[in-house]
């Protein structure tokens, strides 16, 4: 059983990943002295950091559970460290290329090694609790990035946004050294291609998996999406700034309050995480709504949605994996989550391009609600056999 001492520096590392994708994500595009000269150059450096995280977390996460999962944690977060600094050092615009492949590399590492600790440092009475303190700090870093990387960046430039971002990792790795305990990787049977095959198609990861897909695909359309909406509306940069924070708000205050309830059997998974794909269904289409209240109606209501489905989410794959395989689960949860992180922004851009935004967030919306209405569905057709 963890201590909180214990238990910090895998918060920490959860901020350190969230801080550092969109730190550095929402402060590339206005600052074209360091590199960033035209869209394509910023897609480029935005999507090297996702494509390292999907390509290397499964790799990583397996790694894990062969080695254990606190040395890939830390050399992850070395690896972070050292990455940041290669900027810092060369402070050559080639360089950040370098710098942001490397540390969408690292954070593959120790990603899903925090969230495999996580589970393996609590019993699983107590999972929903840690999960949701976990995505409570991950959240504080997505919605604090943005602002404490623009000051830096106003401050003294990428350079300086780097150099925290090094200074960061050296010290949450220095930490987790201290106070994580080794966690020996457990003895475990042989596992050929087709066993794997069958445990990710297994009913009890795709769920949950599929659930956090959907659930950051809709953050992530919230986040990008919803300024825009904004703006098209007339609002200021004010009030399209505080929806974001609205949004982010919410997701972090009920992460915590969700894992209470599911170890306290007020809430199960199933029960749960179709709740919050509804509520976040609703979201999307409060998002249609004219004017400054459909923008904060769905800020609200998708951070809420998200914030009830990822502790739970990763809670029930938590519970449903062999404590030996848990980094592998982990790392493979993850890159669904990086492709619904991907793949909502596109799926609604796309439809955006043809017959409007609004229906971008309608299509998303029903794609999110179809889970719940198909589960209920098999669920009927279960009863009615038994019967």
């Amino acid at each position: 059983m963890s201590t909180p001492r214990q238990m910090w520096p895998l918060y920490a590392a959860g901020f350190t990943t969230a801080f550092g994708a969109h730190g550095i994500a929402a402060n590339l595009g206005g600052f074209s002295a360091d590199a960033v000269t035209s869209l394509l150059v910023l897609g480029g450096l935005l999507a090297l950091y996702d494509g390292a995280e999907v390509l290397l977390k499964p790799l990583f996460g397996a790694l894990a559970d062969h080695i254990g999962a606190r040395p890939v944690l830390i050399a992850g977060l070395l690896g972070f460290a050292a990455a940041s600094a290669t900027y810092v050092i060369a402070d050559s615009p080639a360089w950040l290329w370098v710098a942001r492949l490397g540390q969408g590399a690292a954070a593959s590492a120790f990603s899903p090694s925090a969230s495999a600790l996580v589970a393996r440092l609590n019993p699983s009475a107590k999972h929903g609790r840690a999960f949701g303190s976990y995505g409570f700090y991950k959240s504080i870093g997505y919605t604090l990035g943005p602002l404490l990387g623009g000051i830096l960046v106003w401050t003294g430039g990428l350079w300086l946004l780097f150099a925290v971002l090094a200074l960061l990792g050296l010290g949450v790795a220095i930490w987790a050294a201290i106070e994580v305990p080794a966690t020996p990787p457990l003895p475990k049977t042989r596992q050929t291609v087709l066993d794997l095959v069958r445990r990710l198609t297994d009913p009890a990861f795709l769920a949950p998996t599929a659930a956090l897909a959907a659930a950051t695909a809709a953050l992530s359309v919230g986040v990008g999406f919803l300024p825009v909406t904004g703006r098209l509306a007339g609002l200021g940069p004010i009030a399209t700034g505080a929806a974001v924070s609205v949004l982010a708000a919410c997701a972090a205050v009920v992460q915590p309050n969700a894992g209470r309830a599911l170890d306290t059997g007020r809430l199960t998974p199933p029960r749960g995480i179709a709740i919050g794909l509804v509520i976040t269904a609703v979201g999307l289409l409060c998002a249609v709504v004219p004017g400054l209240l459909g923008i904060l109606l769905a800020a609200a209501l998708i951070g809420v949605g998200t914030g009830l489905i990822t502790p739970l989410g990763f809670a029930a794959l938590a519970a449903s994996t062999p404590q030996e395989r848990l980094g592998q689960t982990m790392g493979a949860a993850e890159l669904g989550r990086e492709l619904g992180d991907a793949g909502g922004p596109l799926l609604v851009a796309a439809v955006a391009t043809l017959a409007g935004l609004a229906s971008g967030y309608l299509v998303l919306a029903v794609l999110i609600a179809l889970g719940p209405a198909i589960a209920f569905g098999l669920r009927t057709a279960r009863l009615r056999q038994r019967t």
